[in-house]
């Protein structure tokens, strides 16, 4: 999604702590009290998390308690290209389900060898607009106060006009398993006691009018299109020398499902040729508008990634 982030995050420059483990849920005497937790995962990860016949999303249900429903394949959140898991049940049950989820796709992160740091991953939450108030508070309060608490980094997208009638927004957690896990606990604790959170609960997984190519007048929740998006267009990004083997994956792995996932053709330079006056690599991506945008946000997730590894 193009839009700027709340800036609501943990300061990079404060000495880490280690983040305590997460307190017992505040609703503990009330586990029963439904619940759920929508994020976004990648289509390969959601491959991941189903596994084999559906061995690995059964066995997570199992252990967990909790429901794992997914959004069918190709079918993304509106100006993304990733597919939405729904994990409904107690609080706990879903806080249990979600921890398995992000280690299970933590543990296929490839390190290179002799790295002991360890994997992250962003997590990015589904939670309705008008639910948001919730965890935000008066001047940021109760946002402030998670971050605080976790040592998690907290980010809140605005709404994105370019989608008439989505009223959906993206809170990214990033930080340790631990430092995530426990700000989600903060987090979900305080919009399941949130009506306008819990209305949602049994909402569709598809956003197939969000991403509809075709509209009318009448189309309401429809991306307005032009011409223009089918055309064949060409965009160079740069991406620093030492990021390059992140986007590229093990045997060309990550470009190529960034390729599949995007329908653009990704094309990176050679060693040493570098974009004008920097040492970035040239990427170059073409196709139409739409599968560059995907393309461009999908490796700019793997800069980002790796750019959090450097500053902890």
């Amino acid at each position: 999604m193009e839009s700027t982030e709340s800036s609501y995050v943990s300061s990079q420059e404060q000495p880490r702590k280690k983040s305590p483990p997460p307190p017992a849920s505040p609703l503990s005497d009330a586990v029963e009290k439904p619940t759920y937790i929508k994020l976004l995962v990648s289509n390969a990860a959601a491959g991941s998390v189903i596994g084999k016949g559906g061995a690995t999303i059964t066995d997570f249900q199992s252990q967990s308690g909790a429901r794992i429903q997914l959004s069918k394949n190709y079918e993304f959140f509106p100006g993304t290209s990733d597919r939405i898991i729904l994990i409904s049940g107690g609080i706990d049950d879903a806080l249990k389900a979600l921890e398995l989820i992000i280690a299970k796709l933590l543990s296929e992160i490839p390190t290179e060898d002799g790295d002991d740091a360890e994997p992250r991953m962003r997590v990015r939450l589904v939670v309705p607009n008008n639910a948001c108030g919730s965890i935000i508070g008066k001047g940021g309060s109760i946002i402030k106060s998670f971050i605080e608490e976790s040592h998690a980094g907290i980010k809140i997208s605005p709404l994105d006009t370019d989608f008439f009638g989505l009223t959906d927004r993206l809170v990214t957690i990033t930080g340790t398993l631990e430092e995530q896990m426990h700000a989600i606990d903060l987090i979900l604790s305080k919009l399941t006691d949130d009506t306008h959170y819990l209305q949602n609960m049994h909402a569709s997984l598809s956003y197939a009018a969000y991403n509809s190519t075709n509209h009318g007048l009448n189309g309401a929740g429809v991306k307005f299109q032009h011409n223009k998006e089918d055309r064949t267009n060409s965009v160079t990004i740069g991406v620093a020398d030492e990021h390059i083997g992140l986007v590229v994956g093990r045997g060309g792995r990550n470009i190529m499902e960034i390729s599949q996932n995007s329908g653009a053709r990704i094309k990176i330079s050679d060693r040493g040729d570098f974009m004008s006056g920097t040492n970035d690599r040239k990427i170059t991506i073409t196709g139409s508008q739409r599968a560059i945008h995907a393309a461009e946000d999908m490796i700019m997730q793997k800069v980002s990634y790796a750019s959090e590894r450097e500053t902890d």
